[in-house]
């Protein structure tokens, strides 16, 4: 609990003394990950009026590996994404950590950061509907992986996720020496229940389908990605286990021009689910 209070006083030292920016720049004083851990915050234009007290749902948006919390501000508007739904956008620098907590490296255990640290941090700085019901995530590639892996093993958190391009089977042997995830885990040849067990599609087969079946699911993988064979796999599976979810499958790669549209398909599919 200390912590916790001490986690919190940092964010708003830092916060104090100026004026609150639709679209904001946030440190989490954090032991889980390297510091610092930033954050981007949007929030809708009506948020801004001094006059409002609603609180909001809160959408995450995971990046892809080599990239940090700024990208999906470099791509599109956020205020206006924000304004347009009427949500709350946390996008936090999820490094080159696929978003679980590395066995390997202590620094960076990014799951525990952004399930014991950021969310109730956000919930605590910003007005927001702190329930899983008005939470929603979803990322691109390294980031679909780690919104899916994240509201399957966090139902408790996130009511609804959703992947665009993401890599939910690390296993197979052309992804083996890619991204870092030796660095992560260890190498494939030694420690292959590992990667196994880091995998969405491992959870997707193995949690509770209950568990599962608590979270409001879209998957979207374009047709020409190196990626979308094991998005159909994942798919299947839980077609197999009645997993109630949407796959979406198209024209496309593993380039922004793909995302840019999937992100509009999946905020719409949130907006249709979120509670408010």
């Amino acid at each position: 609990m200390k912590k916790i209070i001490l986690i919190l006083l940092a964010v708003a030292a830092s916060l104090a003394g100026r004026a609150m920016e639709q679209v904001d720049t946030i440190t989490v004083s954090t032991s889980r990950i390297a510091s610092p851990a930033r954050c981007v915050v949007a929030v809708p234009d009506s948020y801004m009026d001094q006059a409002d007290t609603t609180h909001y749902p809160v959408v995450y948006l995971l990046h892809g590996f080599g990239d940090d919390h700024r990208y999906y501000a470099s791509k599109t508007p956020l205020d206006e994404l924000a304004t347009q739904y009427g949500v709350i956008i946390v996008c936090p620098d999820g490094r080159k950590s696929w978003y679980w907590d590395s066995p390997l490296q202590s620094d960076l255990h990014m799951e525990s950061y952004i399930t014991c640290d950021l969310v109730p941090t956000v919930d605590r700085l910003y007005r927001t509907i702190a329930r899983p019901s008005s939470r929603a995530i979803n990322g691109l590639s390294m980031g679909g992986h780690g919104a899916l892996w994240l509201a399957m093993r966090h139902p408790d958190l996130w009511g609804n996720a959703a992947s665009m391009s993401g890599g939910v089977d690390i296993t197979r042997p052309k992804f083996h020496k890619k991204w870092a995830m030796s660095k992560s885990l260890g190498a494939y040849e030694s420690h292959p229940t590992r990667w196994k067990q880091h995998s969405v599609k491992y959870l997707a087969e193995t949690l509770p389908a209950d568990t599962l079946r608590q979270v409001n699911m879209m998957v979207m993988c374009g047709t020409e990605d190196f990626f979308y064979t094991v998005n159909c796999d994942l798919d299947a599976v839980m077609n197999t286990r009645k997993i109630p979810h949407t796959y979406v499958t198209g024209p496309g790669n593993h380039s922004w021009a793909y995302w840019k549209d999937a992100l509009v398909a999946i905020m719409d599919f949130f907006d249709r689910n979120l509670a408010r």
